[in-house]
């Protein structure tokens, strides 16, 4: 009786929370929806209200009006014309890549052992560009979620752009329309290893290739990096979904409505019923839906009157964007199985589940290389709890990032949507400009984890110019501030998981064999036409015999066209009445998520209450304390290290004696270091950067734990009189160099390099023993 009186009280809490957070947000929709109305009203009719016409006057602007209106919806609907037409072609043509740069072809996957519609090619350098094969290379990966590739260079200002611009060889991985039979994801892998690999044979005397991995593309880079880490050099993940289940649930802040999806769908089962549907292919056109589905003001409304409102000048940009959204490619069942059972329903990618070819699993940990991690807090499609979580599910703490060398970065954008960390040419020049300028600076920052911030200044000449600098902060402070519930929203999605698997398994048994009995190419390919996202193109366009007429009035339209400026009196109440559209849909959009939002937490917390949450406290470890640091195996592996070593373990903990804490780490230091290293290279030691980076971790922690311990220590790892001499040459030599004297030492900067020296001078030496052969 108690276990059922417990269950039936979580129960009743559950549907209070549920209750007043659906409460909460119906409030808050309400009160945007009146803000924004009343906004509309104030900007757009008081002042007309204000300044009342004469009769004729008025007459005289709505005649104008009238003539502006209707000229405006044929340049409208000739431009939606001109859509259906550049879709038409696209699709005759192949639906090749979107990308604004030209490209040669350097390795077709369709051609491997195991093949997949996959293909490396390179950036052909514009006119005027020069690029420098000893550089580090980029190797970007967009995403194959509905749409084709080339988004990350679709205009000058893009990933693409900047990269090259900056003197980089720039490769791009793009894919077909139509998968390989039988490809897997894990095929995908193997063929992109090859493709890194021919990177790199290409540019022998270049670092390592940067991996660039946009949305779904972050993920296929990650396990990438994870399956052969030894050939990528740092990673850059756009917006990725690593932690799907992740999103904050709390009264007055944004919800993620797609992370709903699954459990509100019944699970995966969904996604197999339509590829069976389709013959052995999912149609990305349905991806491509469930986005558009997210915004249904933008997507009925706001993209369209932008269009119609600023039709003198908006068609180009217009179509421009279109071309790329309105290209669908498809996935196999095997594939579209694998990415909703293991990230979307399961988020199994940091977990160990998911295996590599060989059948070693997928390990993040094992990826040595600086990561870098773009999301925005504008985005409802990967929210940064999405895109950060997985750090703190893979390693743990702090101490496991710095003692594994580990660097990874956060970067966070305030607004920005999904689509806009890709496609905007204003984060193409800021964040991501900024992004390829550090990549040689990050790897010298010492192993943890780093918040980059850019901030804005204005040069001489009016320009804005922009500087980097770097935050160290704790992982646990992170993962605190990101989920205000601790995560605790997080654990009805393990009931989604249970569930989704026991309709998996109940589809393939009972429905999946006569659905493909029934499936064909003719209706596979049948439903595709006449998918909406596909009609609404070729259904306006030249393919349509009533439209023959639209054409010859557009260009006469052009011929003798007569616009209303957008400060007239008619125009601002056209905006008025297609604001009142916009936040109506919005609000319908608001009410809309809550109530999903609410059923999916009554549904699946319920269940998780009742049927996992006894199995899941009885069977965790740990979870009732936290645990102190030190008895963490590899900082008790640390610590009893700390009076081994060599040179390099000395140079490394010097660094960490000296380092600044809880300061902002301006780029100019790290260029200034990256300066050192070049001109003392042969005091240095000739160890692997990666493993210096480990050295360095390690060294961080004996400090953090036993800091007066590691600098009596010291003398001891550099026992022999030759190298301890080096090393004082070294130390000297950097503290006496006039670069250094731009960083101001503090206090206790000066008080540790005294006892440094006071423990060198104390220690006692040996000289060099002849060489032992081995």
């Amino acid at each position: 009786m108690t276990d059922i009186g417990n269950q039936l009280a979580r129960g009743y809490d559950i549907a209070g929370k549920v209750g007043q957070i659906f409460q909460k947000r119906a409030q808050l929709a309400q009160a945007h929806f009146a803000e924004r109305v009343s906004n509309a009203f104030s900007e757009n009719v008081a002042p007309q209200l204000a300044q009342p016409k004469t009769p004729w006057d008025s007459w005289t602007d709505w005649v104008r009006y009238s003539t502006d209106f209707a000229q405006r919806s044929v340049l409208f609907w000739d431009t939606l014309r001109q859509r259906g037409n550049q879709y038409v072609e696209h699709e005759r043509a192949g639906l090749p890549p979107v990308l604004h740069f030209s490209f040669e072809m350097v390795l077709d996957a369709r051609g491997f052992e195991r093949p997949v519609n996959y293909a490396l090619v390179r950036i052909v350098p514009p006119e005027g560009v020069t690029v420098d094969p000893t550089r580090r290379p980029y190797i970007i990966i967009d995403p194959r979620a509905g749409h084709g590739p080339g988004i990350g260079g679709f205009k000058d200002d893009s990933q693409v752009g900047v990269a090259i611009r900056a003197g980089h060889p720039v490769y791009f991985v793009i894919f077909f329309p139509i998968p390989e039979p039988g490809q897997t994801l894990v095929d995908v892998t193997e063929a992109e290893k090859r493709f890194v690999h021919e990177v790199r044979e290409l540019h022998p005397a270049s670092p390592k290739p940067v991996l660039v991995g946009n949305c779904q593309g972050g993920w296929a880079a990650m396990m990438l990096a994870a399956a052969d880490p030894d050939e990528t050099g740092p990673i850059v993940i756009n917006g990725a979904p690593m932690s799907y289940w992740g999103g904050a649930w709390n009264e007055g802040e944004g919800d993620n409505p797609m992370r709903y999806s699954g459990g509100l769908l019944g699970g995966t089962w969904l996604s197999s019923f339509s590829a069976d549907l389709g013959n052995g292919l999912f149609d990305g056109a349905y991806l491509v839906q469930n986005f558009e589905n997210l915004n249904p003001a933008n997507t009925y409304w706001d993209k369209y009157y932008n269009l119609f409102a600023r039709i003198d000048t908006e068609p180009p940009r217009f179509l421009e964007f279109e071309r790329w959204w309105g290209g669908h490619y498809l996935l196999n069942r095997e594939e579209i199985e694998w990415i909703t059972q293991n990230l979307f329903v399961g988020n199994d990618l940091w977990s160990g589940k998911v295996k590599s070819a060989t059948g070693k699993a997928f390990d993040l940990r094992e990826i040595h290389q600086p990561i870098i991690l773009f999301a925005s807090m504008g985005d409802n499609i990967t929210p940064p709890e999405q895109a950060f979580n997985w750090v703190a599910d893979v390693y743990g703490s702090t101490e496991e990032i710095k003692a594994r060398g580990q660097v990874i970065i956060g970067l966070l954008h305030r607004d920005i949507g999904h689509l806009g960390i890709f496609v905007s040419g204003k984060v193409a020049k800021k964040e991501h400009a900024q992004i390829v300028s550090v990549m040689e600076s990050i790897e010298a920052l010492p192993p943890g984890l780093y918040g980059m911030q850019i901030l804005e200044k204005k040069a001489k000449h009016g320009e804005v110019e922009y500087d980097v600098q770097f935050s160290e902060h704790r992982l646990e402070e992170i993962t605190e501030r990101l989920n205000r519930f601790k995560r605790a929203d997080e654990k009805p999605f393990e009931a989604v998981e249970a569930i989704s698997e026991f309709n998996q398994r109940a589809y393939e048994l009972f429905a999946q064999p006569l659905v493909q009995s029934m499936a064909n190419e003719f209706t596979a390919k049948l439903s595709r036409d006449l998918n909406p996202t596909r009609v609404q193109n070729w259904g306006i366009s030249d393919l349509n015999p009533w439209l023959w007429w639209l054409a010859p009035a557009a260009a006469a339209v052009q011929a003798q066209r007569q616009a209303v400026g957008p400060d007239e009196g008619t125009r601002r109440l056209e905006r008025f009445y297609s604001e009142l559209t916009s936040a109506s849909l919005d609000y319908y959009r608001a009410i809309r998520d809550a109530m999903s939002e609410a059923a999916f937490f009554q549904t699946y917390g319920n269940i998780f209450s009742l049927y996992l949450a006894d199995k899941r406290v009885a069977g965790a470890k740990g979870e009732a304390g936290k645990v102190d640091p030190r008895e963490l195996p590899f900082v008790k592996a640390a610590l009893a290290s700390i009076d081994q070593g060599g040179y390099p373990e000395a140079l490394a903990r010097i660094g960490a004696l000296l380092a600044r804490k809880g300061q902002p780490l301006p780029l100019s230091q790290f260029e200034t270091k990256e300066e050192l290293i070049a001109e003392y290279r042969t005091l240095l030691p000739d160890v692997p950067r990666d493993v210096m980076r480990r050295i360095r971790g390690e060294q961080d922690l004996i400090v953090e734990f036993e800091r007066e311990r590691a600098i009596e220590t010291l003398p001891l790892l550099v026992p022999d009189a030759v190298d301890r001499d080096r090393l004082v040459e070294l130390f000297q030599r950097v503290l006496g160099d006039r670069r250094m004297q731009s960083f101001a030492p503090t206090a206790e900067q000066r008080a540790t390099v005294a006892r440094i020296r006071a423990a060198f001078d104390a220690a006692p030496v040996r000289p060099r023993l002849a060489a032992v052969p081995k």
